[in-house]
């Protein structure tokens, strides 16, 4: 959607949260600004430009975790959802997180699961450069040259509009969070994405009445607790394709089998394409049995996997899952709400085919 035909739809502030990253960075080297320094001078920053640039009423929203977004961890995922459901519960709906480039696709799409079948709208953005100026000393001032301050003008501007769902704007446009991937580790068009998007952006209400709202937000906060104590524990495997000998990633899978029910990431060549041994089709098999998910992706950035070639559909007959048209990031983030949210592997699986099956990429079985 043109940032430009949004109009701010409802009256209630936009929450914005700061998590840290590039945007906030400043000095030699950069370095991140705590939010005691850095929040005040937004702040005095949006109110200067406001009439100029038409910025929808902003509030605050307190976030004590600060820090650079490659040392995020399940943890500091599940702190940002449990940030966000206390606010939605508390009748906020439109917010705006700022954070890290590095896992940035990877948050968002854990937040599109988490909140899934709502009728919130969360934007995700941050910036390839600092916001602030590092060579002016005495004073806070833009950076012209940076794509901080565009980035967040776009971001409020479409979380004014109020659209349900978890979305990620950067560069001038937004996507639906699951569609989104890092491309480019410099130039300020760092990411990329599509609307052609299935579960879980098609699953948000636009207008949750408040009786289904109570009832989605009683689900959710019944199982905070649970949530909670499994993040200390979840872990997500990915395993590379390369031309190795088939022994080689044998023995990776291998190693993860006496471990518990974990999700794996397999990255295959092309459409999904793996080397064939009996040796690791016994080892997939195994770790169906001892509980783990394999989700197969491919290493290409577009086009996902497919059945049609022999070299990849062998594996698809012992129980690997094919990640369809999902990016690493949005694959990622449904193992982790899976691991998360359901208490064993059968519900596990049962919840992934079930979201696959909405999305039309479902892979049958020979």
């Amino acid at each position: 959607m043109p940032f430009s035909a949004m109009t701010n739809t409802l009256s209630n502030p936009v929450q914005l949260i700061y998590a840290g990253g590039t945007f906030g960075s400043y000095g030699r080297p950069l370095a991140p600004l705590s939010a005691e320094v850095f929040l005040p001078t937004l702040q005095k920053l949006l109110t200067d430009r406001d009439n100029a640039n038409h910025l929808p009423q902003i509030s605050w929203l307190d976030n004590a975790l600060i820090k650079d977004s490659s040392q995020f961890t399940p943890n500091d995922f599940v702190h940002f959802y449990q940030l966000l459901l206390a606010a939605y519960a508390q009748g906020d709906r439109r917010f705006v997180l700022i954070t890290g480039t590095d896992t940035l696709s990877y948050l968002g799409a854990f937040l599109a699961e988490a909140f899934a079948g709502s009728d919130i709208c969360i934007v995700v953005t941050g910036s390839m450069r600092p916001l602030l100026d590092s060579e002016v000393i005495h004073s806070y001032d833009i950076d012209d040259h940076s794509d901080a301050w565009d980035n967040l003008s776009d971001s409020l501007k479409l979380a004014a509009a109020g659209e349900s769902g978890v979305k990620i704007a950067f560069g001038g446009e937004s996507w639906p969070a699951q569609t989104v991937q890092k491309i480019h580790s410099h130039d300020l068009m760092a990411f990329t994405g599509h609307s052609r998007a299935a579960y879980p952006a098609n699953s948000y209400i636009k207008n949750l009445p408040d009786t289904r709202r109570q009832h989605w937000l009683d689900d959710q906060q019944a199982m905070i607790d649970y949530i909670e104590s499994r993040a200390e524990q979840a872990r997500i495997h990915a395993l590379y394709c390369l031309p190795n000998d088939t022994e080689v990633m044998t023995s990776q899978l291998q190693a993860l089998l006496s471990q518990p029910p974990c999700g794996i990431i397999l990255l295959g060549f092309g459409a999904g394409n793996v080397p064939y041994s009996q040796a690791l089709a016994e080892a997939l098999e195994l770790a169906y049995k001892n509980g783990h998910m394999v989700i197969c992706a491919s290493q290409s950035p577009f086009g996902g996997v497919s059945d049609s070639y022999a070299a990849g559909s062998w594996q698809y007959e012992y129980h690997v899952i094919a990640g369809g048209r999902l990016t690493i990031p949005a694959i990622y983030a449904r193992l982790l709400w899976l691991l998360l949210r359901y208490d064993n592997p059968t519900r596990r699986r049962q919840r992934w085919l079930n979201n696959v099956n909405q999305a039309g990429t479902t892979i049958k079985k020979r």
